[in-house]
């Protein structure tokens, strides 16, 4: 009976590993980033030597970094989708007057978006962009009444947790309202009082505790076990736990993340950072020039780029994924990472888990002598448990601050 139970367990793992490479390896995933730059900008503490790599993810993160006037901003994926977006952003800054551009990534729809492409975008793309755009540009884009942000993987999961919320739950108007209200008391009203119940029922419990599922929003089997071992009442009850936060515990009025996943558009005055004018205006005069689409490994880009040292990494939540099956590749990147940071060089990173154990014991070398990583990280674990209670996005369980001993 055992060997069964571990036989299937094995297979259960196999296919759940299947899903999640195939949406990550064929799928634009992220159509807008899920982390909080707020934080991060806190956490970071920029100047204008700075060098900073970050996960490219949807590109929005990129941009708010580079509106600080640092020296440099690596943007680097695997996926190369990933970095097309982060491409057309980038030439629709340089090329779309801001209402143009807003109506494009802030509502997600553009009439005319087939010859506005052809004239204005196109040619200022990377051969890998161009070819992606041109299949794509006119199904993501230019829909009368569907949303750049319910295309992709992660869209698409918006997309139907939206049929939930209309045909289903029928919480629509309750839920406009929640993201009107204008002090804590009043969103704490009407979630507990007309959301929480009808948002929670039998259906969503079990897709939301399918791999599957998971998979469309970027949650590999490896992060979604963290969470089950080390949550109370596991996967579930994180997201219980997490929404809870968001939506009776944070004032809502900026949080763009929600807000674009449950209506399909930003606001002019809820939006990411790279979408409010003042902030488009200063992008396009020049800071947007300081960032750069890279698609590789992080390991991959820095062992390629020996003349560069970063003294800043936001590595998303990425090592979770690493530490179960590509424990190696972990080393490796550790590896790399500390050969290229440059004196007092800060990293942060996120964990679907409340704790990164794994990353602490990772073998490195320095001066020649062998250590564990611990031994040369330095952590801001309160500053880090403060911020991570102000995230608007509350989809992590832990937040990490660390500089390189050096």
């Amino acid at each position: 009976m055992l060997e069964k139970v571990l036989d299937m367990s094995f297979v259960g793992e196999w296919i759940s590993g299947r899903v999640f490479n195939y949406v990550h390896g064929n799928n634009l995933v992220y159509n807008t980033c899920w982390e909080d730059p707020r934080l991060d900008k806190t956490a970071l503490e920029l100047t204008a030597d700075d060098t900073l790599l970050v996960i490219t993810s949807a590109g929005c993160n990129a941009l708010s970094y580079a509106l600080t006037d640092l020296r440099r901003v690596y943007a680097v994926d695997m996926n190369p989708r990933q970095n097309a977006l982060l491409d057309l952003k980038m030439a629709g800054i340089r090329n779309l007057d801001y209402w143009t551009f807003f109506r494009m990534f802030g509502i997600g729809r553009l009439d005319g978006i087939k010859a506005i492409y052809r004239a204005k975008l196109r040619d200022q793309l990377n051969d890998w962009s161009r070819r992606y755009w041109d299949k794509r540009i006119t199904r993501y884009f230019a829909g009368k009444r569907r949303s750049f942000y319910f295309c992709g993987t992660s869209g698409a999961f918006a997309k139907a947790f939206n049929v939930y919320i209309d045909r289903v739950a029928k919480f629509r108007p309750a839920a406009l309202e929640l993201f009107e209200a204008k002090t804590l008391e009043e969103q704490r009203e009407i979630w507990h009082g007309k959301i929480r119940e009808k948002l929670w029922s039998r259906l969503v419990k079990y897709m939301m505790n399918r791999d599957a599922t998971l998979s469309m929003v970027g949650v590999p089997r490896a992060q979604r076990m963290q969470i089950d071992k080390q949550y109370p009442g596991g996967i579930i009850r994180f997201i219980q736990d997490g929404l809870d936060a968001v939506f009776a515990e944070l004032p809502i009025s900026d949080n763009y993340f929600w807000r674009v996943y449950t209506t399909g558009s930003y606001t002019p005055t809820c939006c990411p950072e790279y979408l409010e004018e003042k902030n488009f205006a200063a992008l396009k005069a020049g800071l947007v020039d300081k960032i750069s689409a890279h698609t590789d490994t992080v390991e991959g880009f820095l062992r390629k780029h020996e003349d560069i040292t970063i003294s800043r990494f936001v590595l998303l939540d990425h090592q979770d994924w690493l530490s179960d099956r590509y424990y190696d590749a972990l080393v490796s990147e550790w590896d790399m990472i500390l050969q290229r940071s440059a004196p007092n060089t800060r990293i942060l990173w996120r964990s679907g888990g409340l704790r990164t154990d794994y990353i602490d014991t990772v073998p490195v070398e320095v001066n020649g002598e062998k250590k564990q990583l611990r031994d040369v990280l330095t952590y801001h674990d309160e500053q880090a448990r403060e911020l991570h209670k102000k995230c608007r996005v509350h989809t992590y369980g832990s937040f990490y601050i660390a500089d390189i001993k050096k």
